[in-house]
């Protein structure tokens, strides 16, 4: 199971929460979906600008602290680095995971034909 790290913001790049998930697009989802849930009506905080991929939840978890000990500049720095333009990065995950999901339905039908 993968885990990953991520950072959320609001359009106006005023706050960032750092988090943990198993599930990546569904955390976003959420979040897009109930953005005053956690924060502030103003704050809406559903813009993914970074995430980092694990394989064991141990790393993720350990990761996970030293995010959350940033200071926001630390945290800017990491965003920048691969992400310089704050891009919401869960529309390309989004996008890459339904291309994967088609491919996998034809690999499957093609197998069955």
């Amino acid at each position: 199971m993968k885990h990953f790290v991520y950072i959320l913001t609001d359009c106006n790049r005023k706050h960032l929460h750092v988090g943990l998930t198993d599930h990546l697009l569904e955390t976003v989802a959420f979040y897009k979906q109930h953005k005053q849930l956690f924060f502030d009506a103003a704050n809406k905080v559903s813009r993914l600008v970074y995430f980092e991929e694990f394989n064991a939840e141990e790393p993720a978890i350990s990761r996970f602290h030293i995010l959350a000990s940033f200071t926001r500049s630390q945290k800017e720095r990491l965003i920048r680095a691969s992400n310089k333009d704050w891009r919401d990065l869960s529309l390309r995950l989004a996008t890459e995971s339904l291309f994967v999901n088609i491919q996998q339905s034809m690999r499957l039908s093609s197998i069955s034909a």
